[in-house]
């Protein structure tokens, strides 16, 4: 029997973000980034794969380590970060994997005989005469399409003036994503870089003027038609362009995914901050994948997807974050689940953007995890739940379930259940009676559920705050 898929769907301890997800050989290889729990900087680890067979999403492979940020000729000591990858088959058949490095101005270029790697350290993306193309070569993204290879790259901050800290490797502003051609060999650039989408200082009077192109390029071709996908200005949305050609024109599109759920919503379901994904069709579906954070950060981000459609037109509408992702559908309610798959989360005051740098916010929940030596044996929780703080799960299909169990620490007080909405009225009530320093189980009834609900949990301790590990329903 298949296993469940649910959001993140990678284990808890693993994350991955800046997903770019490919089928080779029929099976889905997501390559990404690779942040550390309780992190202080993105992308500190090295690379590593996960797999899945295209018709089982529910079980993931970990492939292991498939490139080492020491193996780059020009980081031996290993002090640069691995930033956001991307993979191609390249003309022989071999893998390419495509990365850049911290204050580095080059894409680094590594090459496996196999999809999961390990990869060795190839090349640099660079002119025959050894000259960079123009630009900060950042969160490559490849496409090898029937009539050449392509190349697409850049990052292009909301800065006025000389770019200085993290941009200072910036001769100057790029004025959005570039594509430059690359010969068989994969790594040797054969065009002047082409605009492709405009960001903060050239999308004025375009289709992008709202939504202008930060980072995290990607590209596919779906149906003869080339979709760019990137991160834009906002942060937290990804969007996407569409050509007729892989140098363009593209045209705006839209947002695809908000990891916050904003346009769709009238508030943020969910703490934001940046986003990174692409699509890709896995059996015949095509799924977003992106990330979500933790730990109240930047940083410790995790792998996430949502189904998708891709109308006849071209169009992409925007799809909500849910904790379903890849499965097949509604996850059953009479089974016990842990708490970090919620997708909304909120303290006393409306969900918004984590900040980058302290002060942060004191009352914000925020999913965090024990500190084992061994990660798989680590726990990943919900912590900080004060008054009125709330998280909410997406979607559970009810089949006259009649009592709801949680277990949770910290402060006494109660905790409500509610259908979906926040504001409709309480479906149970469960009182946690004494204050407790271990997790502890709680149960109430409920009138029996049928049907398909979003659920959330409205906490209100006494005093302080409640930890949130685990629910379930029950017939």
């Amino acid at each position: 029997m298949r296993n469940l898929a649910f959001n993140p769907y990678l284990p808890s301890w693993e994350y991955v973000p800046d997903g770019e997800p490919h089928v080779f050989n029929g099976r889905v290889y997501v390559y990404g980034s690779h942040d550390r729990a309780h992190g202080t900087k993105y992308c500190e680890e090295d690379y590593v794969v996960w797999s899945a067979p295209v018709d089982d999403l529910s079980t993931w492979k970990y492939e292991g380590v498939s490139y080492r940020k020491s193996q780059d000729a020009a980081n031996s000591d290993g002090t640069k970060l691995l930033f956001a990858p991307d993979v191609a088959c390249g003309p022989d058949g071999r893998y390419y994997l495509y990365y850049g490095l911290s204050d580095i101005q080059y894409i680094g270029v590594a090459v496996s005989d196999s999809p999961s790697g390990p990869f060795m350290f190839y090349g640099h993306v660079q002119y025959a005469d050894g000259s960079l193309p123009a630009g900060l070569a950042f969160d490559p993204g490849i496409l090898v399409d029937e009539d050449g290879i392509y190349l697409y790259y850049g990052i292009s901050p909301k800065i006025e003036g000389k770019p200085t800290g993290a941009y200072s490797a910036l001769k100057e502003i790029m004025p959005g994503a570039y594509m430059i051609k690359l010969d068989k060999d994969m790594k040797t650039a054969i065009s002047d870089p082409v605009l492709v989408a405009n960001g903060y200082c050239s999308a004025k009077g375009t289709g992008f003027e709202e939504h202008p192109f930060f980072e995290a390029s990607s590209i596919r071709k779906v149906n003869g038609r080339y979709y760019f996908i990137y991160s834009s200005l906002q942060g937290h949305e990804l969007c996407y362009a569409t050509a007729d050609a892989p140098e363009g024109p593209f045209t705006f599109g839209g947002v695809i995914v908000s990891n916050g759920d904003v346009g769709l919503f009238e508030e943020p379901t969910a703490y934001m901050a940046n986003n990174h994904g692409s699509i890709e069709c896995v059996d015949g579906q095509y799924y977003i994948f992106y990330h979500r954070h933790t730990h109240g950060r930047h940083f410790s981000r995790q792998a996430c997807a949502e189904k998708i459609q891709i109308l006849e037109d071209g169009r992409i509408p925007q799809v909500e974050i849910t904790s379903c992702g890849l499965n097949e559908g509604p996850l059953p309610a009479a089974q016990r689940y842990p708490s970090y798959i919620i997708c909304n989360l909120h303290g006393p005051s409306p969900a918004e953007k984590i900040p980058s740098k302290p002060p942060f916010d004191e009352t914000m929940p925020y999913l965090t995890e024990t500190e084992e030596v061994e990660k798989e044996k680590r726990v990943l929780y919900l912590t900080n739940m004060q008054k009125q703080a709330a998280c909410g799960v997406k979607y559970l299909q009810f089949e006259g379930e009649t009592s709801v169990r949680i277990k949770i620490k910290g402060a006494r007080g109660t905790v409500k259940v509610l259908l979906d909405s926040q504001d409709s009225s309480p479906v149970s009530q469960i009182n946690v009676d004494t204050q407790q320093t271990s997790w502890t189980s709680y149960t109430a009834e409920l009138e029996a559920v049928y049907g398909k609900h979003a659920v959330y949990f409205l906490f209100e301790p006494e005093d302080g705050a409640m930890d949130f590990l685990e629910f379930e329903f029950d017939r």
